[in-house]
């Protein structure tokens, strides 16, 4: 494969390695958390001239990685400083294409196309153990190196080296044919590919990374396949300390859809134009998104589990001990401003997404309007008194003939306004209308979604969209109609606290949600105590503010921009210089609910 040309399929933006000259009144692309000079690294030389200090070398690392174009690029960094290198590849210690086959086949969900059940075991069980400790030194080489996903579970002493690529370079990847999944003998269609990803090979390297990261001695960001970044684990584990203590931010990133709208394009700069909208922002979904550090003006990105594997409980204090190492609150944005309607959808309850697919917890939602149209809508719960029979057999029918279906007549279509809050618990049936763009603020599972009704759509290659009308009524909740909806569904603001040019709103959320929501509105600062929570913010309202961390971290946001302020930092200020009333939005766990 010509890595140069055929290596990844999007029309997104590659993050850069250096970040040089940013303005700061806007919406920032590469959020870098400044961690001081000299602290990151650019190029295999620089690599090179630190790992021939060491005799015997481990570089383990994700699934996704491109690991002979890795070793080719390093070998010619070290052939003027050493004599001669053993390399040793770990993929021949794994098991057969077809061992592993027979081994996760009951986790892929069959035929269907979008879902599975999480893979319980270990990355070590993809390992023949007699091949993969049969993987020791061999020869008198200057320099042995052991690489590939799963290395240092070898045995092998030897200086640690990670190397890891973001989640949406994996898919990327996936969709230019460019890898496999682990143990494959080639690519598969990219559909497949991501959901073998998510449902198998994502949480076995998963639980190897969070194994292996007290250990690691380099990280390498590996995303830019000829510019690689670095820094030593030492700077790694302190950078992660210091955001749990303070704050952080993810690096979002963006893709098109069916029903995508414009609003992306013409307000956040610097996003890729060459695509015919954007649907989505991942604005912290914690198993997509990376974290940025910066030092000087060079970026490195590690994926946002090191945090979570490291800093669990100081981000999320006693929720640890429900959530784990997963990070319970979502945000993203859902762009239909001059595009078309989300889907018609529902969410499986707690059990359901359990007993099916594995997952710990469900997917509760809320929309909250950062922007609308006059005329925009949203689609939640039913019209009273609609017969369920007769709604499943108009959508299989239009399922099967092609023909539209008068969704008003079965699901109710609220108005929708900016700073609004509908509550989506999961079994309500709902989907936001055109004109709209929806803060989600949810539960951290983002891909348990069952459509019911697309309006006929086709996928952007031109494929039909695949429905899930079985299990969207095995989860429907039909009492959530008529008047209920308005009194369950949507919440209604009321003051909680108010003070000198300063007042916070609660938009209490459904009693099924384990989180709430305030909006902190302020003319000039509010003083915020994290009372043992996490808070999830973003300013929905003004140009800028200022958040300052009692441990003395002061960092500017822009509308729409997404931080974290983790349980640890205990208590926090937000300044307003911009002028105006600033509005921001803080989601955070009930305390009954951990």
């Amino acid at each position: 494969m010509d890595i140069q040309k055929t290596w990844r399929k999007t029309t997104q933006y590659l993050a850069p390695a250096r970040l040089g000259t940013t303005p700061e009144d806007g919406y920032e692309l590469y959020p870098g958390f400044p961690i001081g000079s000299g602290k990151v690294f650019a190029g295999y030389d620089t690599l090179a001239r630190e790992l021939v200090k060491h005799r015997q070398v481990i570089i383990d690392g994700y699934g996704g990685v491109f690991w002979s174009n890795f070793r080719q690029q390093l070998q010619a960094a070290l052939e003027p400083l050493v004599k001669k290198v053993d390399w040793v590849d770990v993929h021949q210690a794994f098991k057969s294409e077809a061992e592993i086959l027979e081994m996760i086949t009951p986790y892929l969900g069959g035929d269907d196309p979008i879902f599975g059940t999480r893979f319980p075991g270990k990355l070590a069980d993809f390992f023949d153990p007699q091949k993969l400790t049969s993987l020791q030194p061999q020869g008198e080489a200057d320099l042995r190196i052991l690489y590939g996903p799963g290395a240092a579970l070898a045995g092998v002493d030897g200086f640690v080296v990670y190397l890891d690529v973001p989640k949406n370079e994996i898919q990327f990847r996936s969709r230019a044919g460019a890898i496999t999944n682990l143990g494959a003998a080639s690519p598969d269609a990219p559909k497949k590919m991501y959901k073998r990803f998510y449902f198998v090979d994502w949480p076995a390297l998963n639980r190897h990374k969070a194994e292996i990261l007290p250990r690691i001695d380099l990280v390498v960001d590996e995303q830019r396949p000829d510019e690689i970044t670095w820094m030593r684990g030492d700077d790694l584990r302190e950078g992660l300390r210091l955001m749990a203590n303070n704050y952080f931010r993810v690096r979002p990133w963006f893709e098109p859809g069916p029903w995508g709208g414009q609003w992306i394009k013409e307000n956040i700069p610097g996003v890729a134009d060459e695509v015919p909208n954007y649907a989505w922002s991942f604005e912290m979904i914690s198993p997509e998104n990376g974290i940025l550090f910066k030092s000087d003006d060079l970026l490195l990105e590690v994926s946002f589990d090191f945090l979570m594997f490291q800093e669990n409980r100081a981000i999320l204090a006693k929720c640890a001990e429900r959530f784990g190492y997963e990070f319970p609150i979502r945000f993203d944005f859902l762009d239909t401003v001059d595009g078309g309607n989300l889907s018609i959808q529902v969410h499986p309850s707690d059990e359901y997404i359990r007993k099916h697919f594995g997952e710990t917890f469900t997917q509760d939602e809320t929309y909250y309007i950062l922007e609308a149209d006059p005329d925009a809508t949203v689609y939640i719960g039913f019209e009273e008194g609609i017969n369920p029979d007769e709604f499943r057999r108009e959508l299989e029918r239009s399922f099967k003939e092609k023909k539209e279906v008068d969704i008003p007549r079965f699901v109710k279509q609220l108005p929708s306004k900016k700073h609004d809050l509908f509550l989506i618990p999961n079994g309500t049936i709902h989907g936001s209308g055109r004109g709209n763009v929806v803060l989600e603020i949810s539960a951290t599972p983002y891909i348990f979604t069952f459509k019911l009704y697309d309006w006929l759509r086709l996928d952007l290659d031109g494929n039909p969209r695949p429905l899930n009308i079985e299990r969207g009524f095995e989860n429907l909740r039909f009492e959530r109609s008529g008047r209920r909806v308005e009194e369950e569904l949507v919440s209604h603001p009321e003051v909680k606290a108010s003070g000198d040019g300063w007042r916070v709103i609660h938009l209490p959320t459904h009693p099924q949600h384990f989180f709430d929501v305030d909006r902190l509105e302020f003319e000039k600062r509010i003083d915020v105590e994290t009372d043992n929570s996490v808070h999830v913010l973003m300013l929905v309202e003004g140009e800028y503010i200022y958040l300052e961390t009692a441990n003395g971290m002061r960092q500017r946001f822009n509308y729409a921009e997404t931080f974290c302020v983790p349980a640890a930092a205990a208590h926090y200020r937000l300044v307003n210089e911009a002028g105006g009333t600033a509005k921001v939005v803080k989601a955070y766990m009930k305390p009954d609910r951990c």
